[in-house]
Formats: C-alpha cells, structure tokens, sequence
C-alpha cells in the first residue's frame, strides 16, 4: 500500500469553498487544520521509515488525526 499525504484539501475535496472560507476567517478553525497537517506530517515521516516511533504511539497520533479530521468535518457541514 502506498504511503500518501492526507491534506484537507484532498480529504474534503467537495467542501473546497468552504475551507477556503474557513480558513481565511476562523481562526479556531485555522488552529485545528494546522494541528491536522502537522499530525499528518508526523504520521507519513513515521511510516515511511524516516522517523521511528513505537506502534502504539503512532496509532494514538492517527486517532488524533481522525478526531481532528471529524471536528473539522462538522465546521465544514456547518459552513
């Protein structure tokens, strides 16, 4: 399975606008998405093998990552 980037712009593809939106004007919206990239980051440089880190370890880095991708998910429903 190839390792592969999650940005938002790609995970949320349909709601291009309303990120665009959000990020240029909510700032608690704009600290989350950060928070998400840098997550996804962390997880690629893991595994791809640049960086070690116990399993257990990156899996909570993933459920964060998907906690922060659901909140993000429900700004964008509302937006």
């Amino acid at each position: 399975m190839p390792l592969e980037h999650h940005p938002l712009n790609r995970e949320f593809s349909e709601f291009k606008t309303q990120l665009h939106a959000l990020l240029s004007s909510d700032g608690h919206f704009v600290r989350l998405a950060n928070e998400y990239e840098e997550l996804d980051k962390r997880i690629y440089e893991v595994e791809s093998g640049r960086v070690a880190m116990d399993e257990v370890l990156l899996l909570g880095l993933k459920m964060q990552r998907v906690s922060l991708k659901d909140e993000l998910s429900a700004y964008l429903h509302k937006a």
